[in-house]
């Protein structure tokens, strides 16, 4: 048995459908026969941008918070470095949290 991922990542609500379309089509989400699986918590992100940052939200300089979902699903080993650039290219944001956990499978 291969190994897998969890992968974990923080999006606004405008874009948590064509983030998760994309890590789906790029093969994440699969648990035995189904497909599309993943767990989204509502809840609030804060940050603030840098010198030389261009924030999709707010601006630089300042303190932003914004609504947004937690994502997880889960990612075959040999899936992972695909799923992530498919998350990355699907993202809003300059610099997305993502987050990967190695999984203990049973």
């Amino acid at each position: 048995m291969e190994g897998s991922y969890k992968l974990v990542w923080f999006v606004p609500a405008a874009h948590l459908r064509s983030t998760r379309d994309a890590v789906f089509a790029a093969g994440a989400g699969w648990i035995g026969n189904y497909s599309r699986c993943s767990w989204a918590t509502f809840g609030e992100g804060t940050f603030r941008g840098g010198e030389g940052t261009t924030p999709s939200v707010g601006e630089a300089g300042h303190d932003v918070t914004v609504a947004e979902y937690r994502v997880e699903t889960v990612v075959p080993a040999a899936k992972l470095e695909a799923v992530v650039a498919a998350l990355r290219r699907a993202h809003p944001y300059e610099e997305p949290a993502i987050d990967v956990y190695e999984r203990i499978e049973p």
